[in-house]
């Protein structure tokens, strides 16, 4: 068989698998976890790794039976939307396929292209496969990486100088290592993706690191290396253009003064992930809705006895009583006795869209950062339902299987600020939405009850409200309803 032939054979049994749209619109994703190696045996729909997007954290199928023939992209790598991040050699049993490295040897030859309906047909298949993700199949994308900017760091650029014009005064040339301005120009610096994570997380530029791995590979080791503080001329580094000159004797008679240096005190994380969708839907928010918030202090007292009733209460057996969910179901009350609150502003049709149903969000901090899953039609939940979806939504928000459908669609949000023992605060809408309750701590304080004072279970409630949509004389008829309800809850009963 020829050269032409053979590598025509292996690019129809070699299929990529590129990373899907998994939301709605995203654009990357970070590779969390792979569960298959080289080598691996997988089937049509079986889970291959699990990524991280803006959203949540999601696993993938792969649509494709084989072996794994080559993972594209480490563990910790962000990765566009688009781009091969795996490939599976689909007829195994016709011997083993050329393997090519991941960023050094050439790539494999393309697989045949795709229907851009995100259907298939493979050999000998015979019938369509259709999409398993959203954005499935997606046209042909480059699968080159976005270029990275480097970080500018001129004080380590003057130490990396310095240390080199010293070292030529004692090291001889035949044995002096390569320094980075021996390299071709045009040459990108070799490193492996953890390699470069760390690079950036220390804020060390690639180009002046001195590699001391095979074939010019800078290591681990190079870029600790080169993010540690120069130790005998730190006072040089402090102006760039102080590089290019000698280093004076210091004075014998005189110390040198000590020069500030932050060393190894800082610690750089990348902004990615939920952190980086949360920071620009809160800039968003703060600079698109005009906000109001107003504050109310009330008496939960009787509130937080029907907790401990409801504790022992049959029908609310197995579930999670708190006092959040009788603040939920407060609002809730609140809502419906307020419609015009429950709506949203549509800046392009000029319209204010009123919404029928509730859809209640409950900011959730998790080790992945803020997210804020909703409850869908929570408006027609009784309270053991609002229980039940409650705590499933706590507990899936916690182990971090938040669905991107999950944190969609949501109409008015609580943020139950009390738990970390804060009286209360001024909460940012979640975009697209009305209002946001914010739950202050419950603290035992004196209180004038009944003509007299007395120890009494007093929180703060904050509410945010969008000022196009709701007035004034609205957010304060909410929030105060709000607080009725939760000084009586029998109201629970008389206002439903």
């Amino acid at each position: 068989m020829t050269d032409t032939a053979t590598a025509g054979a292996a690019a129809q049994r070699i299929r990529e698998f590129r990373m899907p749209d998994v939301g709605e619109g995203l654009t990357e994703a970070e590779i969390l976890k792979w569960y298959v190696r080289p080598g691996d045996s997988v089937t049509d729909g079986q889970v291959v790794c699990e990524v991280e997007t803006a959203k949540a954290a999601v696993e993938l199928p792969i649509p494709y039976t084989g072996v794994v023939h080559e993972l594209r992209f480490d563990e910790g790598v962000t990765v566009d939307v688009g781009t091969p991040i795996i490939t599976v050699d689909t007829d195994p049993s016709a011997g083993p396929v050329g393997s090519a490295g991941p960023a050094e040897a050439p790539a494999a030859a393309p697989a045949p292209a795709e229907p851009e309906s995100g259907a298939e047909s493979g050999a000998g298949e015979g019938a369509k496969r259709q999409p398993v993700l959203v954005g499935y199949g997606v046209g042909t994308a480059s699968t080159k990486r976005r270029p990275r900017k480097q970080p500018q760091n001129h004080v380590r650029d003057a130490q990396v100088a310095v240390q080199a014009e010293m070292d030529a005064t004692t090291t001889p040339p035949a044995v002096a290592p390569a320094t980075p301005e021996q390299r071709p120009p045009a040459q990108r610096p070799l490193a492996k993706p953890p390699v470069r994570k760390l690079a950036k997380d220390l804020g060390v530029d690639l180009a002046v690191v001195v590699p001391t791995g095979p074939n010019g590979v800078i290591t681990r080791e190079d870029v600790h290396a080169a993010a540690a503080p120069a130790p005998s001329h730190e006072a040089a580094s402090v102006a760039p253009e102080t590089a290019s000159r000698a280093v004076p004797a210091p004075a014998p008679a005189a110390a040198a003064p000590p020069v500030w240096s932050t060393g190894e005190r800082e610690r750089r994380v990348p902004i990615k992930g939920v952190r980086k969708a949360t920071a620009q839907a809160m800039v968003s928010s703060a600079f698109t809705a005009p906000h109001v918030t107003e504050f109310v202090t009330v008496d939960v007292t009787r509130t937080m006895k029907l907790v401990q009733e409801l504790k022992q209460d049959p029908d609310m057996a197995g579930l999670r009583v708190n006092p959040l969910l009788l603040v939920a179901k407060a609002f809730l009350v609140a809502i419906r006795r307020n419609p015009e609150v429950n709506a949203a502003w549509d800046e392009a049709n000029q319209e204010i869209v009123h919404k029928e149903y509730v859809n209640l969000g409950i900011a959730a901090a998790t080790p992945r950062g803020l997210i804020v899953p909703n409850i869908k039609d929570a408006h027609a939940k009784t309270l053991p339902e609002l229980a039940r979806s409650l705590g499933d939504l706590v507990a899936t928000a916690r182990e971090g299987k938040t669905s991107p459908a999950d944190m969609q669609g949501g109409t008015v949000t609580i943020t139950n600020v009390g738990v970390f023992g804060v009286d209360t605060g001024t909460p940012i809408l979640n975009p697209g939405e009305s209002a946001i309750l914010a739950f202050g701590a419950v603290r035992l304080q004196p209180w004038v009850h009944k003509g007299k004072v007395k120890p009494r279970q007093v929180t703060t409630l904050a509410l945010s409200f969008d000022h196009r949509l709701v007035d004034g004389e609205l957010g304060s008829k909410v929030l105060a309803d709000v607080a009725a309800v939760l000084e009586h809850p029998k109201r629970l009963i008389t206002w439903a």
